[in-house]
């Protein structure tokens, strides 16, 4: 491991356990991420791509092993202290969006920020952050949907405000599940781009598991898990 790294995974081991069964889907997975690298993890449906993102964003725990943000040991703090850590440094965006449906695309990107603050009116967040929200929103092309609300927005639509909800809290890592896989061909290669320029303008450190070979074809560094462990 280095010690410049933004994050280290560390001797992952992960297993499920069904009675008496054990399906063990990581193993010693050691693994170092820099400050502004796109990383893409590859492999076939089940490999543990996914698991392997949860676990570095702190949304699932390993079986053994450690997750390390700039020294911190992320899996030995309490729950309460993960959440909060998690809000502030991750961004997650997901193959299914996960978007209020009764929500703006505006109020969406804004839920993040009612999270780190206790859930209080939402007319209370800070300026600063609506301000954020709106220009980030434009940046995307969305200037025009704020009030705009999921069923009103396409698929493409709807992954972007999913992607600057991401954002909206100034995250280091943007951490990607399978953010094409629920488009077509030309509007997933719209979102690679976008995930691409936000990498070079704003110098965002980038996760994606994928099984599409085609995104890793654009990656920096592309890893690839076979049968739990990971070939570079």
């Amino acid at each position: 491991m280095t010690n410049n790294s933004l994050l280290q995974a560390i001797d992952i081991y992960k297993e499920y356990t069904n009675g008496t069964c054990k399906l063990p889907v990581l193993h010693r997975i050691n693994l170092s991420i820099k400050k502004g690298e796109i990383l893409i993890v590859v492999g076939a449906s089940g490999a543990g791509k996914s698991t392997l993102l949860h676990i570095l964003g702190i949304l699932d725990t390993p079986t053994s092993g450690s997750v390390i943000y700039k020294g911190i040991n992320l899996t030995n703090l309490s729950s309460k202290k993960q959440a909060e850590v998690r809000n502030r440094i991750f961004g997650f965006v997901f193959q299914f969006y996960h978007l209020l449906p009764d929500f703006t695309a505006l109020e969406n990107v804004l839920l993040p920020c009612l999270i780190g603050s206790g859930l209080r009116n939402h007319r209370s967040i800070n300026k600063e952050y609506t301000s954020r929200a709106i220009s980030l929103l434009e940046r995307v092309g969305l200037g025009g949907r704020l009030t705009h609300k999921p069923s009103q927005l396409s698929g493409g639509e709807r992954q972007r405000v999913a992607i600057v909800r991401a954002l909206i809290n100034n995250p280091e890592l943007l951490l990607c599940d399978e953010p094409t896989g629920n488009l077509d061909t030309k509007t997933g290669h719209e979102i690679r781009d976008l995930i691409w320029d936000l990498n070079k303008t704003l110098n965002q450190t980038v996760i994606i598991v994928s099984h599409d070979e085609e995104i890793a074809k654009h990656a920096g560094r592309v890893i690839r898990i076979v049968d739990g462990c990971i070939q570079e």
